[in-house]
This record gives C-alpha cells, sequence and structure tokens, in this order.
C-alpha cells in the first residue's frame, strides 16, 4: 500500500511554531513529531510506501525522515517549487502511484484505520473517499427564517449539525488523469468536478479521535491531551523516537 502525505504547506495559522520548523515536524509531546506519529501509524496499517509531498522547509523534513528505514518503510520525496494546492503536486506523482492509494495531510492527529479506509475505498469503485467527521457548532443568536420580507421561522440559539473533509483521502489514478499537472488544483476543485460529472465520491464515516493542527489553539489541545490519547494513537505501533 501507498501513502502521500501533503507536508508542503508554510503552515501560516500555526505561526508562531512553523516560523523555524514545518508544521509536521513540530512536536506533539515530550518526544514526538506528527510525522513522526502518522508514519508509525502508517507502518502499523501495513503501508509499505510513502511519498512525502514538501515545499516550506522541506529540507527539514528530508533530513529528520530520511529514507524511512526507522519505522520500516520506503520514503521518497516530492518537491513541490510553488503553490498547487492539496490535489496539485498529486497530478505530478501520476506515474510513481499504483492504481489506488491514500492521500493525506501532514497535519492530521487521528487514530482512524488509514488500512481500513483504503480497502473501503477499493470496495466502493469510487474514484474519491473522503474520511469525513461529525461536527457541531452551537450558533450564539436567534435564527430567522425569511421569504418576501416576512419572517417565516425562528430558532432560538440551534446546534447545527455538519460533516467535515478529515484531510484523509482513499484515491484511484483514473480519477485525476483528466486533469493537467503542473497547475493549482484543491480538493474542492476535485470534489466539485467529480459531482459535476455524476461521479460522486464516496463516504468513510469516522467517529473516534481526530484533530486537524492547523491553529495554535488546535496545537496546544493536542499537547494537552496527549498523555490522555497517545496509547490510543498509536494503537502497537512504535514511534522511531519512542
Amino acid at each position: 500500500m501507498h501513502a502521500v502525505i501533503m507536508a508542503g504547506g508554510k503552515g501560516i495559522r500555526l505561526r508562531p511554531y512553523t516560523t523555524l520548523l514545518p508544521k509536521p515536524l513540530v512536536p506533539i509531546g515530550d518526544k514526538f513529531s506528527i510525522i513522526d506519529i502518522v508514519l508509525s501509524q502508517l507502518a502499523h496499517e501495513g503501508f509499505e510506501r510513502i511519498t512525502l509531498a514538501i515545499g516550506h522547509l522541506g529540507e527539514l523534513i528530508r533530513s529528520y525522515v530520511g529514507d524511512g528505514g526507522r519505522w520500516g518503510l520506503e520514503i521518497d520525496y516530492h518537491t513541490q517549487d510553488s503553490e498547487l494546492g492539496t490535489m496539485g503536486p498529486v497530478l505530478e506523482l501520476l506515474d510513481r502511484l499504483p492504481e489506488e492509494f491514500l492521500v493525506m495531510n501532514g497535519d492530521v492527529l487521528t487514530d482512524i484505520s488509514y488500512g481500513d479506509l483504503l480497502d473501503q475505498h477499493l470496495e466502493s469503485g469510487a474514484p474519491l473517499t473522503v474520511a469525513t467527521y461529525r461536527r457541531q457548532v452551537k450558533v450564539d443568536f436567534g435564527v430567522l427564517s425569511t421569504k418576501d420580507g416576512v419572517v417565516v421561522g425562528f430558532v432560538e440559539k440551534p446546534t447545527v449539525d455538519y460533516r467535515v473533509s478529515m484531510g484523509v483521502y482513499g484515491l484511484s489514478r483514473r480519477a485525476l488523469k483528466r486533469y493537467t499537472p503542473g497547475m493549482p488544483f484543491g480538493f474542492d476543485d476535485l470534489v466539485l468536478d467529480l459531482l459535476a460529472r455524476s461521479t460522486p465520491p464516496h463516504e468513510y464515516a469516522f467517529s473516534g479521535y481526530w484533530l486537524d493542527i492547523g491553529r495554535p489553539d488546535d496545537y496546544d489541545r493536542a499537547n494537552a491531551e496527549f498523555d490522555l490519547i497517545k496509547e490510543n494513537l498509536l494503537r502497537g505501533a512504535r514511534c522511531a523516537s519512542w
């Protein structure tokens, strides 16, 4: 099994932590980096090959990760020379990828089974499988429904339920062949085009632990919770630094 980890972003929302370190290398707990946890999980799930798409401070990632031998993985690299969006670097990698593969953001902390997601993607036959997570937002206002200048409904401080993308995907190479490499191309562009062509993505609904470490508040939460969740996150996997 092959996974592509998107690790080329500048991590602007996570500054000042990412001023000197790329986001996948920021420490979680006393011993670990995000990339260390992710690679340990992927190795435990049976993945053998990993491609790291690097950009901002990418040589630090390459220096830390190396060839992946510490995790029992075979790791290669793809350097992004410009901002290409979530899927743009994958388009440049297609010739190096198998027909079905995993794509994930390099700042995700979760106990999802990456192998099971890819298995379900294979079984579904869908061009894209999106890991989704349920979120709730409490609206602190009374919400009005209006029509033609008339109030037709009212709910006091409702809670809105919705599902969000976790930044983890199963992908089929055939689904990406129609797009042009070297041009910016995001996850949103792919989903909207698949929907427009009546080839909808498949959902992998997940209800375990998930945290997108994109903001300082998220990073602080990850560190505060880590001692409580690390055993579940690693599930028998051993981090190279453990």
